[in-house]
């Protein structure tokens, strides 16, 4: 486990180091957030990053980042004791203080766009109510690899911006439910956490909570996605495409009463 910590923490100063030659004294922070600082590092959890800097990127600065990430990042779904997959966001600060709903990211990197870049894409300036729900959790616990502490530069989101971001996010998470299954109902457990109680947990957190308090048949596919996020089985979506949407709309209906 100590291996595999030094590695993802390699790789985190990997992009941290990128960041520094690219955007030289532009960089105002970079942070690491998410299950690596959580405690809650599963198999299949990214290392998530986010950046502030002070100018907006040039063309060349986003090649040349997507470029690293492309190298850094392992792909999905990544082997055991090998890189992990990573998700990088950067932000304007202009464009954070005080953040503008939806919140405007300008670079963002994850493996489920690398077959997008490896095609030639270059990612632009992009407004979308998750990337507000991602500045408010991280404000509350990411740790700073550079700069100053995440409250000292991060805007703290108002409460009804954060529920607006979910309200928002809700059908675009949905349609991304035939394919990408685990990740939507643990997203889906964490809104619902998230708009019952005001806290942010994870993921794995989310679907021991929200289990609980489903009944047993609609809780069938959350459990078996939180197994699969422990590691622990390989689950067969295909077979499970009924019991993943029964759980999704059981989530979905949670969800958007308390929106």
């Amino acid at each position: 486990m100590r291996e595999e910590t030094a590695l993802h923490l390699e790789q985190a100063w990997s992009v941290t180091k990128t960041m520094h030659t690219l955007f030289h004294e532009a960089l105002l922070a970079v942070y690491l957030h998410g299950s690596a600082v959580s405690g809650c590092l599963r198999p299949q959890s990214d290392i998530d990053l986010l950046a502030v800097i002070g100018s907006p990127m040039t063309e060349a600065q986003r090649k040349g980042l997507l470029s690293a990430l492309l190298q850094i990042s392992g792909r999905y779904p990544a082997p055991v004791g090998g890189p992990r997959c990573i998700e990088v966001m950067v932000f304007l600060e202009e464009n954070i203080a005080p953040p503008d709903f939806p919140a405007r990211a300008e670079f963002i990197y994850g493996e489920w766009l690398r077959s997008a870049f490896e095609a030639g894409e270059l990612c632009w300036p992009i407004s979308d109510p998750e990337h507000t729900l991602v500045l408010a959790q991280a404000a509350r616990e990411a740790f700073p690899l550079f700069g100053p502490s995440a409250k000292a530069l991060l805007p703290k989101i108002q409460s009804e911006h954060i529920r607006h971001a979910m309200r928002d996010a809700l059908p675009a998470l949905l349609q991304r439910l035939n394919g990408d299954e685990r990740n939507v109902l643990l997203t889906l457990a964490r809104m619902w956490r998230t708009a019952m109680t005001g806290e942010f947990v994870a993921k794995d957190s989310a679907a021991t909570w929200a289990a609980a308090r489903m009944p047993e048949l609609e809780a069938v596919a959350l459990n078996a996605a939180h197994e699969e996020y422990l590691g622990k089985v390989e689950v067969d979506w295909e077979n499970l495409q009924a019991a993943a949407r029964e759980t999704a709309a059981y989530l979905y209906e949670r969800v958007s009463k308390l929106l």
